[in-house]
């Protein structure tokens, strides 16, 4: 199946290569040519710009725009649906707010293009593991496009079926259709905020371990715990191992005390959103309000166990710690 990609970044190019190993065609922008040529090298099409790259597309044409929410997302998108017509989809698969997927559709609907808000996860790691896909938007274009979903979900490989669960839906391959539009950016926009505080308390439980030979302790109670060994014993049967895990275990195992991190940890909108639909719903979330704040305490004071976040962080997204401005 042919789909365009715009955005070659650290998701983009992988999706791309996932794309073009599981068969497909795709045609590849982005505004640095450098990385359009690295795809070309793979078998992509290149385009050097949005007329060209519509017009390198077959009609009823399907272009994925990865890049950041916001302002470039809206650039990428005005600037495709200018070459666009009518049967023709923008799959969105950023980390857009899904108030603004809404307001694109209406906008889309009106000109006969369809919209998809597809939320993705799966950072860096993703080109192997494959993107877990929460898609919302227009049923008849997700449908068209079932292919290009099944190839870049994980599929069924490597996780058991949940035990009384009666198989068929396309969420047992990684992939699933979550409703109108918006629907794939709010459980998007959910799944982060969980993350958030996942992230947070494991770090929370390294930081006591590593503390625990305080000298404010009685000698009698101190212990000088490798935590990098914890970490990768935890991995090993117990009922807080995670992919989260695997990865804190990856960051203690290349330095130990994280010192290639200081703590400064970012927030990319998500878990402020998650915040918000809570207090719009009326729904209590202590814990992913208080991982939220404590990412903006991390900009003034930074703890080990904020050395952590980041280096998850950096592990499964490949964030690179923005220094204190």
């Amino acid at each position: 199946m042919q789909i365009g990609m715009i955005g070659l970044g650290k998701m983009g190019a992988n999706m791309a290569l996932r794309l073009l190993r599981g068969g497909h065609q795709c045609v590849v922008y982005d505004r640095n040519p450098e990385q359009v040529a690295a795809l070309v090298e793979a078998g992509a099409t290149g385009a050097v710009d949005l007329h060209d790259f519509a017009q390198k597309l077959t009609p009823p044409r399907a272009a994925w725009v990865m890049v950041p929410a916001g302002d470039i997302t809206e650039q990428a998108v005005s600037g495709i649906v200018a070459h666009f017509k009518a049967g023709d989809t923008i799959i969105d698969g950023g980390n857009s707010y899904y108030k603004d997927d809404v307001r694109r559709a209406r906008l889309l609907r009106a000109k006969g293009i369809l919209y998809i808000d597809a939320g993705t996860s799966g950072g860096v790691w993703g080109l192997e593991r494959g993107y877990c896909l929460m898609v919302g938007g227009e049923k008849v274009a997700v449908d068209r496009l079932e292919p290009i979903f099944r190839t870049l979900a994980p599929g069924g490989i490597g996780v058991a079926p949940t035990v009384g669960r009666t198989p068929g839906s396309t969420a047992e391959q990684g992939h699933l259709y979550c409703g109108p539009s918006g629907a794939g950016h709010f459980v998007k926009m959910i799944h982060n905020g969980i993350e958030y505080g996942l992230m947070q308390a494991y770090a929370e439980g390294l930081d006591i371990l590593r503390n625990a030979n305080s000298p404010m302790l009685p000698e009698d109670h101190r212990y000088d715990f490798n935590l990098a060994d914890i970490a990768e014993l935890w991995r090993r049967g117990s009922v807080v191992s995670s992919w989260l895990l695997d990865l804190t275990a990856a960051a203690l195992t290349e330095c130990p005390d994280l010192s290639n991190f200081t703590g400064y940890v970012q927030d990319s909108g998500e878990g402020r959103w998650t915040v918000q639909a809570a207090i719009d719903e009326n729904v209590p979330a202590d814990v992913l309000t208080a991982s939220l704040y404590t990412r903006f305490r991390s900009r003034q004071k930074h703890t080990f166990a904020e050395r952590v976040l980041s280096a998850m962080r950096h592990q499964f997204g490949g964030h690179v710690e923005t220094t204190h401005p």
